[in-house]
């Protein structure tokens, strides 16, 4: 059986999950049937015309890329627009467009892990984490007859998840009282005399976002006309997602050293590397962030870094940082500091896929930057 666009698709949005991009964003598949079969597959930062022309010139059935071709909002994707040229081309060929951007930024790993390896770095937090899925916990009392059922129901309906194992649970047996009223149809015992059962408390944990469902869930499944449970609503704490990276060298190295290890750990540009700060001060711990970054100067001002790594660092903005006593600033070109995401979107499909026969995916090593000359 062959793998299809779809197929694809499922892995890349379970690595670089949609939920994750801002809402600003456009991410997702821009053309192709998901239905179509996929076996050679081509990771670019840019969707431009010769990344386009070199992927079906290869015999691609699928482009995946960071930045989306259709971010901002469009009229027409007519044949006699650049945008919309590239789209009519793609969908000549069969080769469909997948992008993944700022979910890629966020994802767990992501872009800023890919910069971040690539300059040798020990990631140990995003610079601006995501709060946590909010969570519920459920307590549930049960009889013990019934507890595999219950607690199964809850399963199904999406409880007992965290991280990477399913079905936990914690459960208990203690004694359940109740009288029933004159109304009651009681499942066990009789109106109007006191009952005790043996009973289980079942605790799980399930997602905020699946609460009508597990109610559902335990109401069918339970016994009892009226079910004892509580819910409560967990603490979200930050997560190991969220927009850049804050990491560690093996040792600590003079700014100077340091952007040579960036100047040789990324693909040379036109824009090259630049450092502002003090050539001589020694650098260990590292943020990163790949793509625009100077939103984030005042942040990571507050972390306690020694050296910030992003893209299109503004004069102004840079000056009044260093003359804040903010880290030393290490500027590379936007294109590279996202280049190394593409070798790690293709590791997360390759795993999925590499063994299928006649699979085949490869990172573009066409270089997208704009800026092609400089001069000094």
């Amino acid at each position: 059986m062959s793998t299809t666009l779809a197929d694809v698709i499922a892995v890349l949005e379970a690595a670089y999950p949609p939920a994750l991009a801002e809402s600003w964003d456009s991410v997702g598949l821009v053309c192709g049937d998901p239905a179509d079969s996929v076996s050679r597959v081509v990771f670019a930062v840019d969707p431009t015309e010769s990344v386009v022309d070199d992927a079906i010139a290869s015999g691609a059935d699928l482009l995946v890329v960071h930045h989306p071709l259709l971010l901002r909002g469009v009229d027409t994707v007519g044949a006699h627009t650049p945008k919309g040229a590239l789209v009519h081309k793609l969908i000549r060929a069969g080769c469909a467009l997948f992008s993944a951007h700022t979910n890629a930024d966020s994802a767990d790993p992501g872009v800023s892990d890919a910069l971040a390896d690539a300059l040798g770095l020990t990631v140990l937090r995003p610079i601006e984490p995501k709060p946590s899925q909010p969570l519920d916990k459920w307590v549930v009392m049960v009889p013990i007859d019934h507890t595999d059922a219950v607690q199964g129901a809850l399963f199904e309906a999406g409880a007992g998840r965290i991280g990477d194992y399913s079905e936990c649970s914690w459960t208990v047996t203690g004694t359940g009282q109740f009288l029933p009223g004159d109304k009651a149809t009681p499942a066990i015992g009789s109106v109007g005399a006191l009952e005790q059962v043996s009973e289980d408390r079942i605790e799980v944990i399930a997602p905020r976002t699946e609460r009508a469902a597990v109610l559902d869930a335990l109401r069918t499944a339970h016994p009892y006309e009226e079910p004892a449970f509580d819910v409560f609503e967990l603490a979200t704490f930050p997560s190991s997602r969220g927009l850049g990276r804050i990491g560690e060298l093996p040792h600590a190295e003079t700014l100077r050293e340091f952007t040579a290890r960036v100047a040789g750990a990324l693909p040379s540009t036109e824009w090259g590397v630049r450092a502002a700060g003090d050539p001589d001060a020694m650098v260990r711990t590292v943020a990163v962030c790949g793509g625009s970054g100077d939103s984030y100067l005042g942040v990571v001002s507050a972390l306690g870094v020694d050296a910030y790594v992003t893209s299109d660092l503004r004069h102004h903005p840079a000056d009044e940082h260093l003359r804040a006593g903010g880290p030393a600033l290490v500027d590379v070109a936007h294109w590279a500091s996202e280049y190394p995401w593409c070798a790690q979107a293709k590791s997360v499909v390759d795993a999925a896929f590499g063994s299928v026969p006649e699979w085949h995916s490869r990172v573009s090593t066409i270089r997208t930057d704009p800026w092609c000359l400089s001069a000094s």
